[in-house]
């Protein structure tokens, strides 16, 4: 579902993604791809499935120096990232969206 507001994710003080129009799915914002500071995303090799959504490829976020309470290895929060290459059909308006783990990225929205 569209929704409209602002919308950040924040890592380390860093804003990694800003949006005033985003896509909510099961209660995590995904921001459109033009809206994510693709330089500090690395794809990996990690994929999970969802019966209607479809196969999730992920991205780790680099975020430098951590602190103690974040998952860092080598500079980045691993997996901290996903986005549908090529949702169902069901969930198409997430086609490339970028959600975070909000476990891992402070994700906020006014």
């Amino acid at each position: 579902m569209t929704k409209s507001g602002k919308a950040t994710a924040v890592v380390n003080g860093t804003t990694v993604a800003e949006a005033t129009s985003w896509e909510e799915v099961d209660g995590n914002v995904y921001f459109p791809p033009s809206s994510v500071r693709s330089e500090v995303l690395e794809k990996t090799a990690h994929t999970t499935f969802c019966p209607w959504k479809g196969t999730a490829s992920y991205y780790s976020v680099k975020v430098g120096e951590g602190t103690a309470d974040e998952e860092v290895l080598d500079g980045k929060l691993e997996n901290a990232a996903w986005y549908y290459p090529t949702p169902k059909d069901a969930a198409g308006e997430i086609k490339d969206h970028v959600a975070f783990y909000k476990s891992k990225v402070t994700v906020k929205v006014e």
